[in-house]
């Protein structure tokens, strides 16, 4: 269990908590960019517990600042978009993505005084279907050269729905390799190699991006049933995928607290999506990227199909379930009354992984994975994958197998980026 104190530091993400002043250090999603198309409206935001608007300005490229005019407060969500930035609809003060005060119409002809406002401002950048911000201070680290950041856009599906807990025991339960032998189990399946061995063994590797976590079932007096899953400094977990040799990202973003989103990307390789396929991804999420199932109507549980269909009786997607347990825990779970055991230990390590990170920014040091080198910014080793494996093979080694097979190295065309 962590204290009380620890539980704070991880849990607390507002402006100057230790634990938000961390994640400001690290790229952010902030919106899906299907939100924000170009000549839309702006986007008024909550993101790490601070009021924003995000909009693009007339050549398409997105700015993100305080929502509050820094005249006398107004909402700069309600703006006019023209002249090469958002203008206040109160008085008419220009601003553009870079903070700077273009025009203050009502001062004097000849007045400078524009010249000394700055409005609160953090950079942006589009990538993978995605809006990112980094709102830490000094210069921005680079965004990390992550596969689904690169790949053509048919390879890739982003989403997001709304959780109504803290970020991090949402992201906890993607290294929580037993819940798949229970939570989102279907009755009397006989195909579920997660139900053949509910006791599986744990391994973690630390790796240069954050951890790498094996799970390895026995599942015949010959074979093991190896899962492999990644923990991505500071909030990012990736599971296998629905095929086509790629894996699904699981980003939990803090909007404040005792919510978040839920930013979820499905990326693959060899097999480009169709709107089926999108649809298909976004089941249980609504228009507004709130859930269908939530706590309000109680995910809609079924006594009944708990019997004959799933474990939980919510239905068959994974996000239902994931939302349900997580919520369950508390708006902030109190970890100082939890009993881990050993199927925690890779919840245990990550947890030992943040708090040396938040250590590492209170002493004035870059956390693990902020990237500055470029020569450094290649993450081929994020891979994630399951599979069968001889009892006699070593685990460590079976996702370099399986990645050499459907590697980066020409599986899909890179998107250029210039």
């Amino acid at each position: 269990m962590l204290t009380s104190n620890e539980n704070d530091l991880l849990t607390r993400t507002g402006p100057g908590d230790p634990g938000g002043e961390l994640l400001r250090r690290y790229w952010q999603p902030v919106a899906l960019a299907e939100e924000l198309p170009t000549g839309g409206a702006p986007l008024p935001v909550k993101l790490l517990g601070e009021d924003l608007v995000l909009f693009r300005d007339e050549r398409g490229r997105p700015g993100l600042l305080g929502i509050h005019c820094a005249h006398r407060g107004a909402d700069l969500s309600y703006g006019r978009l023209e002249d090469g930035g958002i203008r206040c609809i109160y008085h008419g003060w220009l601003y553009d993505r870079t903070g700077r005060c273009l025009e203050q119409p009502g001062e004097p002809a000849g007045s400078t005084f524009h010249q000394r406002i700055r409005q609160t401002a953090y950079s942006c950048v589009e990538a993978g279907g995605l809006i990112l911000a980094y709102l830490g201070p000094g210069e921005a680290p680079l965004l990390p050269d992550y596969e689904f950041f690169t790949a053509p856009s048919e390879y890739v599906a982003p989403t997001k729905a709304l959780v109504a807990c803290n970020y991090l025991q949402a992201n906890e339960g993607n290294f929580d390799p037993v819940h798949l032998s229970f939570l989102h189990r279907r009755i009397e399946s006989d195909d579920d190699l997660h139900v053949k061995d509910v006791t599986p063994t744990i391994d973690v590797e630390e790796t240069a991006f954050g951890a790498r976590v094996y799970a390895i079932r026995r599942v015949a007096v010959d074979s093991n049933f190896v899962k492999v899953r990644a923990f991505i400094m500071p909030n990012l977990g990736a599971a296998a995928g629905d095929g086509g040799g790629g894996y699904q990202v699981n980003w939990h973003v803090p909007i404040d607290d005792t919510s978040h989103w839920r930013y979820m990307i499905l990326f693959r390789r060899t097999t480009p999506f169709d709107e089926g396929d999108r649809r298909s991804f976004r089941n249980g999420v609504n228009a507004d990227y709130k859930q269908s199932r939530n706590r309000g109507n109680r995910y809609l549980q079924d006594r009944a199909e708990m019997k004959l269909g799933t474990y939980t009786g919510m239905g068959a997607e994974f996000l239902t379930h994931d939302t349900a347990a997580t919520e369950g825990e508390g708006l902030i779970q109190d970890r100082t009354q939890e009993h881990l055991g050993y199927t925690d230990r890779a919840i245990v390590a990550l947890r030992q992984m943040l708090l040396s990170a938040v250590r590492d920014v209170q002493e004035g040091r870059d956390p693990p994975h902020v990237v500055r080198d470029p020569a450094a910014n290649h993450f081929a080793d994020i891979e994630v994958t399951q599979g069968l494996v001889p009892s006699s093979d070593s685990w460590r080694g079976f996702w370099k197998r399986d990645f050499a097979s459907v590697g980066r190295s020409g599986a899909v065309p890179t998107r250029s980026t210039s």
